[in-house]
């Protein structure tokens, strides 16, 4: 059922492009079953609103006009009314069961299918957005659509129901009344004309500033230690102060159209309800309606007024939440996919690589930073890259694990284009150590096993103990079982460099590619990972960017890039006897 609903939403952003009207209606297919329960159990439960004007006739007309039998008139109609009041309470809550289970299904699966597109997407993609703006879409956006839905179901339901009974029984009752209440209506909802438009462009200001302040409070939570480090924290306060104030100035306009659109159109319900009172009052005094037809017809016609001024009312709750669906319909019709399907599957992973003639570029850039790179790589051979910032180490390790593909030439693996691999599958035999540690608020064994459905403790304790942490975890008060803190903010560089090393290592891959693993340890730890590399790497295609040259000694060939191209290429000691560029480099940093 989960899969469905996930498929039905996406199925409607697809069919539906910018039309969110119709994306909303058509997010809730195999959903409309509840939405009628809840409308049949809403008609029972809200009965006493319409009977009620009728019951008050019927006892002032009873009591004005002396019927017959008038106290048994009375107590009928009272029986009558308690009934259905007290019907209210379990109708109410079958019509609030169905509507809200179908309300809030749809949107857990709108945010689960956001998430599933999020990690759908390529890297350039995530580089390229900012991830409070992401967050502000799966939170905020997702909550305005909860919102659109429920609130335009319940209005939507009271003003067809309500309207439609009050107009019945009016037509029923006097033909005239019911003709000046059908002529009024229209003329009195003019005012959605004037404001819609400027609403709904507002609601689009507004939701790009909260964005982005979204986005800048994130990048100010992650750069508080810079900012405390040079004494910055008045700069920012003021950076952040300008920022506020244009969401502030933005929320403030909107509001103010919002609530001139409710005043004008309160003003203008409140006029036509009492030129409905006066019209009534000239038709007592023809003796066209009974006295007490009055009170049904004001009440009949309050109701109308009522349903239609909440309808109006609810336009700029419509206007927020179209616009959400807008801004999720940005992420969920990205094509900037990592695209598998029908591609080959890797079972299994040799580790032979080949670059022939690979150039890369940015799509976004001017420069082309890898220019005709050809490499040869057998499997278990270890091959290091250095090279100056810019030079274009990273871009290779990127092309590797799949992050981009070439522009020209072509990279193969194991004799398959990379193009034509189902990188998912490809992905679970290689193990990545970036520069950049990344870990979560777990605990340290969470972080370890990250991913994997099943591990013996003999595994993990290898993985530690080959990673050099065991001294950190016995020092620890709870082991491995340690919280680590946001992003292991509780932990040095070094160690969070060493747990992600513990986590590649787990995984026991065929690839294994170390991005400056070891450039946040010390001279002996350091030491110490090498000579556990120097283990792990046996039999195994290990590719590395070291900036540490004294690191790579051991490696079967060197790279030495510089502005996209090989300059240099050859073993530790070829390169040294050269003295060449590698040489030059490993003299400085003697």
């Amino acid at each position: 059922m989960k899969k469905c609903i996930e498929d039905t939403i996406l199925e409607s952003f697809s069919q539906y492009k910018n039309r969110p009207s119709r994306i909303l209606i058509g997010m809730f297919r195999g959903n409309y079953y509840r939405f009628v329960l809840s409308a049949l159990f809403y008609i029972i439960k809200h009965s006493p609103a319409w009977v009620m004007p009728i019951v008050i006739s019927n006892i002032v007309n009873t009591v004005v006009y002396e019927s017959e039998n008038p106290q048994q008139t009375i107590v009928m109609n009272a029986l009558i009314i308690v009934v259905l009041v007290l019907l209210n309470i379990p109708m109410n809550y079958l019509h609030v069961h169905f509507s809200a289970t179908a309300v809030r299904t749809v949107e857990g699966e709108l945010r689960s299918a956001l998430i599933n597109k999020l990690q759908q997407l390529s890297l350039r993609f995530h580089n390229n957005t900012q991830s409070g703006r992401i967050q502000s879409k799966v939170i905020r956006d997702v909550e305005a659509v909860q919102t659109l839905s429920s609130q335009t179901f319940v209005n939507l339901l009271n003003v067809i129901i309500n309207v439609s009974i009050a107009l019945l029984i009016t037509a029923v009752k006097n033909g005239v009344v019911f003709l000046f209440f059908l002529l009024t209506i229209p003329m009195a909802s003019l005012a959605i004309v004037f404001f819609r438009k400027r609403i709904r462009q507002q609601n689009h200001l507004f939701r790009k500033e909260v964005e982005s302040t979204s986005a800048r409070v994130m990048d100010m939570e992650e750069m508080i230690p810079v900012t405390k480090a040079h004494g910055l924290e008045k700069l920012e306060m003021r950076r952040m102060k300008e920022i506020v104030e244009k969401v502030s100035v933005e929320g403030y306009r909107l509001d103010i159209i919002q609530g001139n659109f409710g005043a004008v159109s309160w003003a203008i319900f409140q006029i036509f309800q009492i030129g409905a009172l006066v019209f009534t009052g000239f038709m007592v005094l023809r003796g066209r309606i009974p006295g007490g037809d009055i009170v049904l017809y004001q009440s009949y016609f309050t109701t109308i007024v009522a349903q239609v001024s909440s309808l109006i009312m609810l336009l700029p709750t419509i206007a927020k939440g179209l616009e959400s669906i807008t801004s999720i319909e940005e992420v969920i019709n990205e094509e900037d996919t990592e695209d598998n399907a029908g591609k080959l599957v890797i079972e299994g992973l040799k580790g032979d690589f080949e670059f022939k003639d690979v150039h890369f570029k940015y799509s976004s850039a001017e420069e082309v930073v890898l220019k005709g790179i050809n490499l040869s790589i057998k499997q278990g051979q270890t091959i290091a890259f250095v090279g100056e910032s810019g030079s274009g180490k990273s871009t290779v390790m990127n092309l590797l694990i799949g992050f981009a593909l070439p522009t020209k030439g072509q990279l193969s693996v194991d004799g398959e284009p990379i193009e034509s691999i189902n990188l998912r599958t490809y992905r679970k035999h290689i193990a990545v150590v970036p520069q950049q540690t990344i870990l979560f608020s777990g605990s340290i064994e969470d972080n370890i096993t990250y991913g994997m459905k099943s591990v013996t403790r003999e595994k993990v304790d290898w993985a530690i103990k080959v990673a050099n942490l065991e001294t950190l975890i016995q020092e620890l008060p709870f082991g491995l079982d340690t919280k680590i803190g946001e992003h292991g903010n509780k932990l040095s560089g070094g160690q969070r460099q060493r747990i992600a090393i513990a986590r590649a290592l787990i995984r026991d891959p065929r690839v294994i590619i170390f991005d400056e693993a070891t450039s946040a340890l010390d001279s002996v730890l350091e030491s110490l990972i090498v000579e556990a590399m120097d283990q792990l790497i046996k039999g195994r295609t290990t590719f590395m960017v070291a900036h540490r040259l004294s690191t790579i000694r051991g490696a079967d060939k060197i790279c030495v890039l510089d502005h996209g191209e090989i300059i240099e290429y050859g073993s530790y000691e070829e390169l040294i006897a050269n003295k060449g560029p590698f040489y030059r480099m490993k003299n400085i940093q003697s």
